[in-house]
C-alpha cells in the first residue's frame, strides 16, 4: 500500500512523511492479512516496512466477530456449549468441558471420578492434538512440509475417537452437566489404546526432524524472544508463558476434574523464544500421554459416566419417548425452565493456548445475564506488534505461528 492510499489521519501516514524527510528512507506499508495462507485465521497486521525489516505493527481483529457473549445472554445453559467449540476449534473438547465444570460449580453437582477421568482423558488428546497442530504448522512456515504430512494423519484417529464417543469430529459440542451423555464404548477405548501405542512413535520421529535441526534452530532460535516479566506483564498463560520460565498451569495451580491424581510435569523454557515455544508443545505432548495413560489404569470400576441430576441431565430417550414424567423432564431442560442460583462464579482450566475462563453471571433465569470467555489467543496476541518490531518479515510469520493464534480465540 503506498502512501496516497493511507488516510491523512493515519499515523504511519505521518510516520512515512516524517522518516523520508529526515534521512530518504524509503517506507512502505504491508498488510499482512487479514487473508494469507500464514496468518491462520482472518486477522490482519498492517504493518510498516524499511525493505524487509519491520519498523511497526498494528493489528486488526474483528473480521469473524460473532458476538457469542451477547448470544449466550439469549440462550439457555445447554445450548451455549456448541459457541465454545468454535473459539479455540483445534481443542473444542476443552472449552466444552470447561463450560459444563462452570455450570457444575454453580450448581454444585459432584461428578463421579469415572466421568472425571473420561474427561481428563478427552481433555488431554484435545491437547495433543493442539499442540500437534501449532508444531507442524510452525514446521511448514519454515519451509519443513513433510513433518506436518506425516503427523496430521494422527489428528485424524483422535478425531474417530471422538466421533465415537460424541458422533461429531471437529465441533463436538460433547458432554453434558454432570458427565457424558452416553457411556464410552468397547471400539473408542480400542481406538484409544490404538493411538497410544502408535502415535509416540510417531511423535519422536516428528521431533527428531526438526529439534536438531540446523535450518529449524536459525529460524526460531532467539527470535520472536519475551521475558518473563513481560509475559506476565501481558497477560500470558499456557505454553507461551511456560516458554518464558514460569512454571504456571492451571492443572496444578487449581487442579479441577481430578488432575490432582496425576502425576506430570510442567515443562518450561528459558528464553521465551519461537524455539522454546516449539519445545514446550512437544514436551507437553508427552506430558499429556502419560496422564492418559494414568487416567486408563487408574479408572474407576463401573459404568458411571453422569451425576445423578435429573433436573438438569436429559433422560434417556427410549423413556422419553414411552414416559410421560420424562418427556416433561426432556422439555424443562432443554428449554430451560429450571432454575439456577443467582450467582457470579469464574472457572478457568488449562486449555491448549492457556488459561481458558468463564466468567458466568446468573440472575436466576433461564439464560445468563452475563458470560464472558476468557480466551487466551485474545490476550497475549496483543504482545505481537511488540515482538515482531525491528525483525524481518519472514520472523514475523514463524513467531505468529509459534504464538498459536487462533482466530477463532480472537472473536468470540
Amino acid at each position: 500500500m503506498s502512501e496516497l492510499l493511507l488516510p491523512p489521519e493515519h499515523r504511519y501516514a505521518k510516520i512515512i512523511k516524517e522518516q523520508l524527510n529526515e534521512d530518504g528512507n524509503e517506507l512502505s506499508i504491508l498488510n499482512l492479512g487479514p487473508t494469507h495462507p500464514a496468518t491462520h485465521g482472518i486477522f490482519q497486521n498492517i504493518l510498516l516496512m524499511d525493505g524487509e525489516r519491520i519498523l511497526d505493527a498494528e493489528p486488526t481483529i474483528g473480521y469473524i466477530h460473532r458476538a457469542f457473549e451477547k448470544i449466550a445472554e439469549n440462550r439457555p445453559f445447554y445450548q451455549i456449549t456448541p459457541l465454545t467449540d468454535r473459539m479455540n476449534y483445534c481443542s473444542s473438547p476443552i472449552n466444552n468441558m470447561g463450560w459444563w465444570m462452570t455450570l457444575e460449580k454453580l450448581l454444585g453437582v459432584e461428578v463421579p471420578k469415572r466421568a472425571q477421568y473420561l474427561r481428563v482423558i478427552v481433555m488431554e488428546l484435545a491437547r495433543i492434538t493442539d499442540h500437534l497442530i501449532c508444531n507442524s504448522i510452525l514446521g511448514v512456515d519454515t519451509g519443513a512440509y513433510t513433518g506436518f504430512l506425516y503427523v496430521f494423519q494422527f489428528r485424524e484417529k483422535v478425531y474417530e475417537i471422538y466421533e465415537e464417543i460424541c458422533g461429531a469430529r471437529l465441533t463436538t459440542n460433547m458432554g453434558r452437566i454432570g458427565g457424558f451423555e452416553r457411556d464410552w464404548s468397547p471400539k473408542a477405548f480400542e481406538l484409544l489404546n490404538t493411538f497410544l501405542e502408535e502415535f509416540p512413535v510417531a511423535w519422536k520421529e516428528f521431533e527428531n526432524l526438526f529439534e536438531r535441526n540446523r535450518i529449524f534452530i536459525d529460524r526460531t532460535v532467539n527470535v520472536g524472544a519475551i521475558s518473563a516479566e513481560k509475559a506476565m506483564a501481558y497477560g500470558f498463560t499456557g505454553p507461551n508463558l511456560r516458554a518464558a520460565g514460569v512454571d504456571y498451569d492451571v492443572r496444578v495451580a487449581q487442579p479441577y476434574s481430578s488432575y490432582e491424581d496425576f502425576d506430570f510435569k510442567v515443562p518450561v523454557g528459558k528464553s521465551g523464544d519461537t524455539y522454546d515455544r516449539f519445545c514446550v508443545r512437544n514436551a507437553e505432548v508427552w506430558e499429556s500421554l502419560s496422564i492418559i495413560r494414568q487416567a486408563l489404569d487408574k479408572m474407576p470400576e463401573g459404568n458411571e459416566y453422569h451425576a445423578e441430576v435429573p433436573d438438569y441431565y436429559l433422560p434417556p430417550k427410549e423413556d422419553v419417548y414411552n414416559n410421560m414424567e420424562s418427556l416433561i423432564y426432556h422439555f424443562k431442560i432443554v428449554m430451560g425452565e429450571v432454575p439456577v442460583p443467582v450467582a457470579e462464579i469464574y472457572h478457568p482450566v488449562e486449555g491448549g493456548n492457556g488459561e481458558l475462563g468463564f466468567y458466568l453471571v446468573t440472575d436466576g433465569s433461564r439464560t445468563p445475564y452475563r458470560l464472558h470467555f476468557r480466551r487466551p489467543c485474545f490476550i497475549y496476541y496483543q504482545a505481537y506488534p511488540e515482538m515482531i518490531k525491528g525483525a524481518l518479515l519472514s520472523d514475523a510469520i514463524v513467531i505468529l505461528s509459534s504464538l498459536n493464534v487462533i482466530a477463532g480465540e480472537l472473536d468470540a
